[in-house]
């Protein structure tokens, strides 16, 4: 696997500090977020340098009930040979549900929801994997994902549901040791043990991320600093193998750069402060960690009254995997219990049966503010009109409106509405609105051209009538 060595994550807002950064041997990009005719002229002075780019995706949606969309996979395909990438990566995650397999509307979450470890959802998440392994020019890594809630009813651990995903797919794994730290706050998961249990030698690179811990709830946020347990479990993975890789995440309220510097040399501190056991140990010890864990009989969620779920709580795996069934019965039964949540958490309709609701309406509200963030980001034009008054108007609107076509529309969505309501209540302010909405929603002005040829077409047929 090849050798990577410390990288951060490059964003705009970043560009010249990342550029600027002693001892950067790699970054990796959102891949949505490149024009492949337009790449920043930061990123290609990195190539020039031989500093390698890696794409990471958010909106594959791998996990999900339908096949991974062609269009999205050539997208991601695309952008790894321009940057000529060594591998993909993207997220075992579901970002929409709904659709022609449940016959009902298509919803989408703006953000990464957790897939269930059932073998159903395991079933589905290979399929697809497949499906993208045979789109892609390059390998593909996977990536797990921090979460609020917890699925009823789960059949495995994180541990062992990546165990099992990279045993049928071959699939390289990208380790988020915050994304396990906060699944250990939020969800009573202890890292080590899903350590000992993933396939560590599978994995292709790390991402180490800071959050902030709100009312008993660990919040990813990718906007704060790392703390001490995030490098602890960093620690403790380097215990069992030595990655090929680490990356810093940062995606809001960017710090100055010695800032980031110094969260880079505490990243390579904690890396060089352990010796690693050899990858057939870590193997060992996984198997071991494994077949304990399956000793205990399948638990129902639960939750303390604190809200968080403890290491008893959590599922553990038959001795052996049932027979596959039907991938086409796993796929329905899948996108009903993803859209029911999904559902719940962006339309309002009543909580699927098991789930905590304190736990959904805090996930709940963390999409909304999501999306109100994104909506600003590509569309800056809207908090700029509206001022103080565009986060609570658009976490009205969005109680009442699902997000279904993506951020774009979503933000045309939000103006229309406003527009409709005679808001804002400033005259000049919404005159500008309603041009602002216009011109991004009106049809394109037909160019010069096209309406030369169209006024020849016209005279052309008047002629010969």
């Amino acid at each position: 696997m090849e050798k990577l060595g410390t990288g951060i994550g490059w964003r705009p807002e970043i560009a010249t500090a990342v550029e600027e950064l002693p001892g950067i041997d790699w970054v990796e990009v959102v891949a949505e977020n490149l024009c492949p005719g337009h790449l920043p002229d930061s990123l290609l002075r990195l190539r020039e340098r031989g500093v390698t780019v890696v794409p990471h995706g958010v909106s594959l949606g791998v996990g999900g009930a339908e096949r991974p969309a062609a269009d999205r996979l050539a997208a991601l395909a695309e952008r790894a040979l321009l940057l000529e990438s060594p591998l993909i990566t993207e997220h075992i995650a579901f970002v929409r549900a709904g659709g022609p397999l449940t016959a009902s509307p298509g919803l989408e979450a703006g953000h990464l929801l957790p897939v269930p470890r059932t073998w159903d959802a395991l079933n589905v998440l290979c399929e697809n994997v497949r499906v993208a392994q045979d789109a892609l020019p390059v390998p593909l890594a996977l990536e797990n994902i921090a979460a609020l809630i917890s699925w009823p009813d789960e059949e495995l651990t994180e541990g062992q549901f990546l165990a099992e995903l990279v045993e049928r797919t071959g699939v390289r794994l990208l380790i988020d040791v915050a994304n396990l730290h906060t699944n250990h706050v939020n969800r009573g998961e202890d890292p080590a043990t899903a350590l000992d249990e993933l396939p560590v030698e599978a994995i292709a690179y790390v991402h180490v991320a800071g959050g902030v811990e709100k009312d008993g709830v660990w919040h990813d946020t990718h906007a704060h600093p790392v703390t001490a347990p995030v490098l602890d479990v960093l620690a403790q993975l380097r215990d069992r193998v030595d990655p090929p890789g680490v990356l810093l995440e940062r995606d809001d309220d960017f710090p100055p750069a010695a800032e980031l510097a110094g969260e880079l040399s505490a990243i390579r501190e904690t890396l060089g402060a352990r010796e690693p056991v050899t990858v057939r140990e870590a193997v060992t010890a996984r198997k071991a960690g494994a077949g304990a864990v399956r000793k205990s009989v399948t638990a129902r969620e639960s939750v303390t009254p604190g809200g968080r779920e403890t290491p008893a709580q959590r599922p553990s795996a038959p001795t052996a995997a049932p027979a596959p069934a039907s991938t086409t019965e796993s796929r329905q039964r899948l996108a009903l219990a993803e859209t029911a949540l999904l559902s719940a958490l962006v339309a309002g309709t009543p909580s699927p049966e098991g789930f905590d609701t304190r736990r959904l309406s805090v996930q709940s509200r963390a999409l909304a503010a999501k999306r109100a963030d994104v909506v600003s980001q590509v569309a800056p034009e809207l908090p700029a009109l509206l001022g103080a008054e565009y986060r609570p108007a658009f976490l009205a609107y969005a109680k009442s409106r699902p997000m279904s076509g993506g951020y774009r529309r979503d933000a045309l969505g939000f103006a229309e509405q406003l527009l409709r309501a005679g808001q804002p209540a400033d005259a000049a302010a919404r005159r500008r609105l309603a041009l602002w909405w216009q011109e991004r929603s009106a049809p394109r002005r037909p160019t010069r051209a096209a309406r030369f040829a169209r006024a020849a077409r016209t005279r052309f047929s008047r002629a010969y009538r």
